[in-house]
């Protein structure tokens, strides 16, 4: 049910009253929305529902139209048009939201799953099948299945990554496969001590971890057995080593305060000189 177009005070809208799905700020195209509306005005409504109890002077929570009424709001507009809307629950309120942005603007598969999280912590929804099934209608399995990885990779690392919105769909499904095979400690790990801020180099640390955890040929016992190989270290909260598998053989990666001594690795190569080089 739809009442009709009415406008409504910016004041009395709150724009977060449901958690949004677009985490991406444009301000080029922020900057071309609100020139459009100073000189043409507002072509499309924005869409509301009114809450069940005012929260700080504001009646209504913001469903459809996030650029929209704060393009208004930055051009000093006293109201704006909207549509106030009643659906049957907050449920239906978030699946016209999303609706709506995949119509506009493709949402990345991370903030799917950020929008998703955002709500079961909420209480919104029970379950994560409960949330997929309401909020994004129609999925194949196939594509439930991948959302529960993106969910479940975001739950994990989640405020880790640079710019996690740019993550494919496919690398997401590489980082939840690692996880489900028991190498969240380490992927934690390989993207904390990470010395780099951009997601390329984010994921160069990350690559060598999942792929090792994706490919068993490299274990030589199963990793459930009391002489499965050590894959970290920590020596304390200063040190930790982990090995890492590359084409051409392996690597010990030394992170920590500690690491940085050149006398570490002074100690480490006569222990090694020790052990391999023939005795005399």
């Amino acid at each position: 049910m739809t009442d009709p177009l009415r406008d409504i005070p910016v004041t009395q809208i709150m724009p977060d009253a449901l958690p949004r799905d677009r985490d991406i700020h444009d301000p080029e195209a922020t900057a071309e929305l609100e020139m459009s509306i100073a000189l043409e005005g507002l072509r499309q409504p924005i869409e509301l529902f009114e809450l069940s109890e005012p929260h700080e002077g504001r009646r209504y929570g913001l469903i459809s139209g996030h650029r929209r009424l704060a393009a208004c709001t930055a051009n000093g507009f006293d109201t704006i048009a909207a549509f106030l809307r009643q659906p049957a629950d907050i449920p239906a309120a978030l699946a016209s939201m999303v609706a709506e942005n995949e119509i506009r603007a493709q949402i990345s598969p991370w903030e799917k799953g950020r929008l998703i999280n955002q709500c079961l912590h909420n209480g919104l929804f029970e379950t994560e099948d409960d949330a997929i099934e309401k909020m994004f209608r129609g999925l194949s399995r196939q594509k439930r299945t991948r959302l529960r990885s993106i969910v479940m990779a975001v739950q994990c690392f989640d405020g880790l990554f640079a710019t996690p919105e740019r993550l494919s769909i496919a690398r997401i499904e590489r980082l939840a496969a690692a996880m489900r095979a028991g190498w969240e400690d380490l992927l934690n790990d390989a993207l904390r001590t990470a010395r780099s801020d951009t997601l390329a180099g984010q994921w160069a640390a990350l690559e060598p971890v999942i792929h090792e955890a994706l490919n068993p040929k490299y274990e030589e016992t199963a990793p459930d057995t009391p002489t499965a190989p050590r894959r970290s270290i920590k020596i304390s909260h200063k040190l930790q080593i982990r090995r890492e598998y590359a084409k051409s053989g392996w690597i010990l990666r030394f992170s920590g305060p500690e690491a940085r001594s050149p006398g570490l690795m002074d100690d480490v190569m006569e222990v090694i000189e020790r052990t391999f080089l023939p005795g005399d």
